[in-house]
């Protein structure tokens, strides 16, 4: 009867530590950036991509650009609807960390897409870390997801090496398959 009572209070205070491990704010990955900053970043994102667009002569290399923590971050922001495309006037994203929004009219589909109130992105070499708030249970929780960025067959690779929710590190290998199936999804569209 002892020995019940001491297991069942160890994975009683075990589970309490791991919710407030998931519930914990994690530190942030990116500095805050001027919604001025923002939308120069922007700007230079786009002209980056644009470039890729632009014939290279016979024999050159495919081009390449590198992009920095910044543009990526606001190139996501333009993707989301967040900061317009068209006038950079009243984007209202504050910082790095920017809160995207369903385009209007936009079917929603529970499970499909999560709802993502709040993003940070950085870059460092060719790892890439995102940290992304969420809601899961009623919750608001943190993800941060890390790994290496790349480029093959013209599309955009990520394998990740770090995974965490709130401030509870979680096997890499637990979500790894997830992610690659759903980027070869995102190639087939």
């Amino acid at each position: 009867m002892k020995w019940q009572r001491i297991i069942s209070l160890a994975t009683l205070a075990i589970s309490v530590f791991t919710l407030f491990l998931v519930l914990r704010k994690p530190a942030p990955v990116a500095a805050p950036v001027s919604p001025a900053a923002t939308v120069a970043n922007a700007q230079s994102s786009q002209e980056k991509v644009n470039r890729l667009d632009q014939p290279t002569a016979p024999g050159e290399r495919g081009s390449e650009v590198h992009l920095t923590g910044g543009e990526l971050t606001a190139a996501i922001a333009q993707a989301t609807g967040l900061l317009p495309t068209t006038t950079a006037s009243n984007a209202n994203a504050g910082s790095s960390s920017s809160t995207p929004s369903s385009p209007a009219g936009a079917p929603e589909f529970p499970g499909a897409v999560p709802d993502i109130k709040d993003y940070q992105v950085s870059m460092d070499g060719d790892i890439v870390r995102g940290q992304f708030l969420t809601q899961i249970a009623g919750k608001d929780v943190y993800l941060t997801l890390a790994g290496h960025l790349g480029a093959k067959d013209g599309y955009a690779t990520f394998e990740a090496t770090e995974v965490k929710l709130g401030d509870l590190s979680v096997p890499v290998s637990l979500v790894n398959d997830a992610l690659q199936k759903k980027l070869a999804e995102q190639h087939d569209q």
